[in-house]
């Protein structure tokens, strides 16, 4: 199997920063995009941020400019630091990551178990 563990979520006052990582572990032959979704309370889950393999990012218009996502592909880890804070990014914080696990085989998405990021104002 494959798993994703995510951490670094927690309290901050609006304006401050976070980091956020996500380590892929297990069977990995693989891992082709990565990125981060949200879910806040009586919300749908939405997309924030996606990194290819390649390094192309792409961002939700609400986080463009606030939010950086990166990673390593050697520890096979996603990052999103989070700058300038904002009381509605409060939200469960779920990574994912397309992974292959053997050659020859497809792509399946995995997630994490998600962490929770909370915004004071």
């Amino acid at each position: 199997q494959a798993q994703l563990v995510e951490s670094g979520g927690g309290l901050v006052q609006a304006g401050g920063s976070l980091r956020l990582s996500c380590a892929a572990s297990g069977t990995i032959f693989s891992i082709n995009a990565m990125g981060w979704y949200r879910q806040a309370p009586g919300k749908q889950r939405e997309l924030v941020a996606t990194v290819t393999t390649g390094s192309s990012t792409n961002y939700v218009d609400s986080v463009r400019g606030r939010f950086t996502i990166s990673r390593d592909d050697a520890k096979n880890t996603v990052y999103l630091q989070m700058n300038g804070l904002k009381p509605e990014d409060t939200a469960v914080y779920y990574c994912n990551a397309q992974i292959r696990r053997r050659v020859g085989s497809v792509f399946n998405t995995y997630w994490g178990q998600g962490t929770q990021v909370t915004v004071s104002s």
